[in-house]
């Protein structure tokens, strides 16, 4: 990541998840996106992770746990996937176009 980039980021911008080995991995959240009644998240490892490219974002779902705080559940369906990405690029075009 970026001098720049690590500048910018606040602590609200981290979000921490562990992985199935416990580990814990920082992700800069990209966006949150709403999407056929389900929350979706875009995050983006903070280090880079091995398989991964530096602009390569992952997708979780994001829940409730019983005790109300957030659950993140990576998505592997590459159809809600697709969809994620594609309505983040048509808020990210309408964005612009607004400015």
């Amino acid at each position: 990541m970026t001098d720049e980039l690590d500048n910018v980021l606040e602590e609200d911008d981290i979000v921490t998840l562990l992985s199935a080995d416990g580990e814990e991995i920082d992700f800069v959240e990209i966006a949150g996106i709403a999407l056929n009644g389900k929350f979706y998240a875009v995050l983006q490892p903070v280090e880079l992770l091995e398989g991964m490219e530096e602009d390569e974002a992952l997708v979780f779902e994001v829940g409730r746990n019983e005790d109300g705080s957030d659950n993140f559940t990576i998505e592997m369906d590459d159809d809600i996937i697709d969809a994620v990405f594609a309505e983040y690029n048509r808020l990210l075009d309408q964005a612009n176009d607004e400015e």
